[in-house]
């Protein structure tokens, strides 16, 4: 298995975890004279089967991440950096935002707000790291789906 096939049934299974956390809470409650639409027990179990199966694949997935090197850098160092920089592209775009939106005034005698930093300049800097970030993203994206997952 790739580990890009893994990440993607992580997700599923992961969204079956939260689907069958609804079902369950939905079902252990019932009217007196009523049966619940589903079993609680059976989904339940369900419930528990798909635990081992998510914590196997977080385990494995995990294992590959920091085994794996990608020019001279393990996935999970890759992974690290990219969290980094969609954090800052994050901030930057915030920050451009915020600066580039000059005050209203109705009048002439309202205080005027100026911004105190460089909205072009910070925009090439957001400009940059969503770059980066791209090309970072499709270095990972290109060893998910070339790297077996150690099993």
């Amino acid at each position: 298995m790739k580990l890009a096939e893994a990440l993607q049934e992580r997700a599923d299974v992961k969204i079956k975890l939260s689907s069958l956390s609804t079902r369950i809470t939905n079902n252990c409650l019932y009217q007196e004279g009523e049966k619940p639409a589903e079993d609680p027990s059976a989904l339940l179990k369900e419930y528990d089967e798909c635990l081992k199966r998510f914590d196997y694949l977080v385990k494995k997935i995990n294992l590959t991440n920091c085994k794996t090197d990608v020019e001279g850098k393990t996935l999970t160092e890759l992974l690290s950096e990219k969290d980094v920089i969609a954090l800052r592209l994050s901030f930057y775009r915030n920050l451009v935002n915020t600066a580039s939106s000059g005050a209203q005034r109705a009048r002439r005698t309202e205080i005027k707000i100026l911004s105190a930093v460089e909205a072009s300049k910070i925009q090439k800097t957001a400009d940059q790291l969503a770059r980066d970030l791209r090309i970072l993203d499709n270095k990972i994206q290109a060893a998910n789906w070339t790297v077996d997952l150690i099993e």
